[in-house]
C-alpha cells in the first residue's frame, strides 16, 4: 500500500527540521557548532527541584500511575502562582489542569473542540503547534497578524465578516514565539470585549511570561473582568524554571474548556511522572530566585548580541522578552531568503539559527536567535558572521 496517510497530507515537510539536520552532521564531522537555533535552555533547574524530584523517584509508591489532570498539590501550586503574579483566582478542581509541556495542552484541546471544516484564526509568523494542532484536527486556519496594531483588529473583524464558516477560535501568543512581541492589558481587555460580542474562543500562549526585560511584566489575559468566559491559557515551566526535558505545563481559564481538555487527555495519557509532578510543586512553592536570575541571564545574552552582531554588520531589534530575537536578513542577503541564509550561515560561520519561513509564510525575510549560548559563545557567532559577511561582500565595522 502507498496511498498517504490523510493527515499526513495535510503536513508539509518541516523546514526548521531540515537546517537541524545538517547542524548534526555538522557536529558529528567534528565542528564546532554554535547553535541559536533551538529554544533550548542551557541552564539547569534549582538544585532543590532535583532533590526533590530524587526525593520523590526513591519512593517504592511513586512509579505507579499518576493522574492525568495533574497531582491536586500542582494544581494548587499554579492556582497560587497566578494570585502571586497576576492576581487572578483559579479553582484547582475546574480551572487547572496539568499538560506534558504547552504543546502537548495545545495540540489536546484542539484534538478536543475542533470538527472538521472548523476555522481557526492563528497568526502568521507563528510557533508551528498554533497552527498544526488544528490542522491536525481537521481545522482550516486563516492567518491573522502577529503584530498588535490596529491593522490586527481590521483582520480580525475581516475574517468575521468574510469566512464561511464563521472562525471559532483564535489564538494569541504574547511574548510571541517567534516574533518576541508583547502587548499590554488594555489589548486584552480589547480582545475579551471581541470574542464575547463574536462568540470565539480565545486560546493564549503564555509559555514565556516571566522572561520579560527591561522592567516590563507581560500581563495575563486572564486579568482581565469576563476572561474566563470566552479564554484558556497556557504556560509552562520549561524556560522559566529551565526545565524543558521535564515537560511540564499547564491549562488555565474558562471551565468549558479545561473540561474537554481534561476529558480528551484521560483517553491519551495517565499524566506525568509523580516525581516530576512533586518537583513542579517545589519549583512554584520555593524559592523563586530563578526566575528572576534567568530574567537577567537573558537580557543580557541580548544586550550583548545585540551589540556584538550590530559590530558585525547585522542590526537586529533588541527584544523585550521571551528568549529570541526575530532577525531581519542583512538588507544585502535578503534575496536568498531565510532558509538558504540559515544553511549558509551555518555552513560558513558554523552559527545555526531558525528560517523565519518555518514560522510561516510571513517570517520570510527574517530568522529566529535563540540565546540559549553563553556570552563568549555569542561574541565568537558575532565574530564568525563577521567574516562570513566580508566573503559575502557585506561592509561591517570591526568587533
Amino acid at each position: 500500500m502507498n496511498e498517504q496517510f490523510y493527515r499526513m497530507k495535510r503536513l508539509p515537510p518541516y523546514v526548521i527540521a531540515e537546517v537541524n539536520s545538517m547542524r548534526h552532521a555538522a557536529r558529528q564531522a567534528g565542528q564546532d557548532i554554535i547553535d541559536l537555533g533551538m529554544g533550548n535552555p542551557d541552564q539547569p533547574p534549582p538544585q532543590h527541584v532535583i532533590d526533590k524530584l530524587l526525593e520523590v523517584a526513591s519512593k517504592p509508591d511513586a512509579h505507579g500511575y499518576s493522574q492525568s489532570k495533574g497531582i491536586p498539590g500542582l494544581r494548587r501550586a499554579q492556582s497560587n502562582y497566578y494570585e502571586r503574579r497576576f492576581g487572578v483566582d483559579l479553582d484547582p478542581e475546574t480551572e487547572v489542569v496539568v499538560t506534558m509541556g504547552s504543546k502537548e495542552g495545545l495540540g489536546s484541546l484542539a484534538t478536543a473542540i475542533t470538527a472538521p471544516g472548523d476555522v481557526v484564526l492563528a497568526p502568521n509568523p507563528s510557533y508551528p503547534i498554533h497552527t498544526f494542532g488544528f490542522i491536525i484536527a481537521g481545522a482550516t486556519i486563516r492567518a491573522v497578524p502577529t503584530t498588535p496594531d490596529e491593522e490586527y483588529w481590521r483582520s480580525l473583524e475581516s475574517a468575521m465578516n468574510f469566512t464561511v464558516p464563521r472562525p471559532s477560535v483564535l489564538v494569541v501568543s504574547y511574548p510571541s514565539n517567534p516574533t518576541s512581541e508583547v502587548v499590554d492589558l488594555a489589548f486584552y481587555e480589547r480582545l475579551v470585549d471581541w470574542a464575547r460580542d463574536n462568540k470565539v474562543w480565545v486560546l493564549s500562549d503564555l509559555a514565556y511570561s516571566e522572561l520579560y526585560f527591561d522592567g516590563n511584566p507581560t500581563p495575563s489575559i486572564m486579568q482581565v473582568p469576563g476572561a474566563k468566559d470566552v479564554a484558556g491559557e497556557f504556560t509552562s515551566m520549561s524556560k522559566t524554571y529551565s526545565m524543558a526535558g521535564w515537560r511540564m505545563g499547564f491549562a488555565v481559564g474558562n471551565k468549558q474548556l479545561i473540561a474537554a481538555l481534561t476529558r480528551v487527555k484521560s483517553y491519551l495519557d495517565y499524566g506525568a511522572f509523580t516525581p516530576i509532578q512533586a518537583a513542579a510543586c517545589a519549583a512554584l512553592n520555593g524559592p523563586q530566585d530563578i526566575v528572576e536570575s534567568n530574567r537577567q541571564l537573558y537580557q543580557k545574552r541580548r544586550d550583548v548580541m545585540v551589540e556584538a552582531f550590530g559590530r558585525a554588520g547585522w542590526d537586529i531589534p533588541p527584544p523585550p522578552a521571551s528568549m529570541f530575537a526575530w532577525a531581519p536578513l542583512p538588507p544585502a542577503l535578503k534575496n536568498m531568503g531565510s532558509l538558504e541564509f540559515s544553511k549558509q550561515l551555518l555552513t560558513a560561520a558554523q552559527v545555526a539559527v531558525a528560517p523565519g519561513v518555518g514560522y510561516g509564510e510571513k517570517g520570510e525575510g527574517f530568522v529566529r536567535i535563540a540565546m540559549v549560548e553563553n556570552e563568549q559563545r555569542l561574541r565568537q557567532a558575532a565574530r564568525n558572521i563577521k567574516k562570513y559577511f566580508s566573503a559575502m561582500g557585506v561592509n561591517s565595522p570591526s568587533i
